[in-house]
C-alpha cells in the first residue's frame, strides 16, 4: 500500500505508487544534498525545514486539511522544544491517512503533548518521531514519553546520531532511545513496506530504518 523511507535528520519520504510525500527534505542541515521534492507533496514540520521546490505538486508549510493524491494530511500546531508556552506556535504535527492506516510525524516539538493536540491527532498506527536530543529535539526520555501518550502501534525513530551526519548538535544514539522505551526491536531495512494495515504489528514496535 506504501512505503516509508528514511534520509537522515529528520527527512522521511512516504510513498504509493500515485504520490510521494517528502517531510522536511532540507537535509543539508545536516551536510547532505537536500532531497528531491519534484512532483512530490512537500511537507515541513517547521518552515526552516522546507525547500520550496518550485516542482513541488505541493509546499504544506503549516496546520491545515488536505487531500491530494493517496494522502489526507491534517496539520495540527504545536510547540517547538525552544519556545515558551506563551509564543506562537511555530511547529506543526501532522497526521496522515492512507488507506485505513494512521501515521503522525512530529519535528522538534515541547517534550509532552496537550489534550488538544492528541484529540487532534487521534488514532495512530505509525508514529515517526525524532529521538536524539542534545537540546535540539526530543530525547530519549521525551521521546518514549509521547510514544506512551500517543499510544502507536510502531515507532520510527529518526534524527539520532550518524557519524556521516553533521548535527548542530551532538546526538543521543537510536540505541539509547529503544532501551529507554523498552518495547521490541525490528529492522525495517532501507523502506518500511505496509502492504495493509492487517500487516502492522498488534502491539508496541520499534521498526529502525537504514538510512538510504
Amino acid at each position: 500500500m506504501f512505503e516509508i523511507e528514511y534520509k537522515g535528520g529528520s527527512t522521511v519520504v512516504l510513498s504509493t505508487k500515485n504520490t510521494t510525500v517528502v517531510a522536511d527534505p532540507k537535509t543539508s542541515l545536516v551536510g547532505l544534498k537536500d532531497t528531491n521534492t519534484k512532483d512530490a507533496i512537500e511537507l515541513g514540520t517547521e518552515v526552516r525545514f522546507l525547500v520550496n521546490n518550485p516542482d513541488a505538486k505541493l509546499v504544506i508549510e503549516g496546520p491545515g486539511e488536505y487531500e491530494i493524491g493517496d494522502f489526507s494530511l491534517s496539520g495540527v500546531p504545536a510547540q517547538r522544544h525552544i519556545d515558551t508556552e506563551d509564543q506562537e506556535k511555530l511547529a506543526t504535527v501532522y497526521r496522515i491517512g492512507v488507506g485505513e492506516v494512521h501515521i503522525a510525524l512530529l519535528g522538534n516539538i515541547a517534550p509532552k503533548l496537550t489534550e488538544d493536540e492528541l484529540e487532534a491527532i487521534g488514532v495512530i498506527d505509525i508514529l515517526v518521531l525524532p529521538v536524539g536530543g542534545g537540546g535540539y529535539t526530543l530525547d530519549a526520555t521525551s521521546a518514549a514519553t509521547i510514544v506512551r501518550q500517543i499510544e502507536p502501534k510502531v515507532v520510527i525513530p529518526v534524527h539520532y546520531a550518524d557519524s556521516a551526519l553533521t548535527y548542530e548538535v551532538p546526538q543521543d544514539t537510536l540505541d539509547t532511545f529503544t532501551k529507554e522505551l523498552g518495547a521490541p526491536v525490528e529492522e525495517g531495512g532501507s523502506k518500511y513496506k505496509v502492504k495493509s494495515a492487517g500487516a502492522i504489528p498488534q502491539s508496541l514496535t520499534v521498526i529502525t530504518l537504514a538510512r538510504s
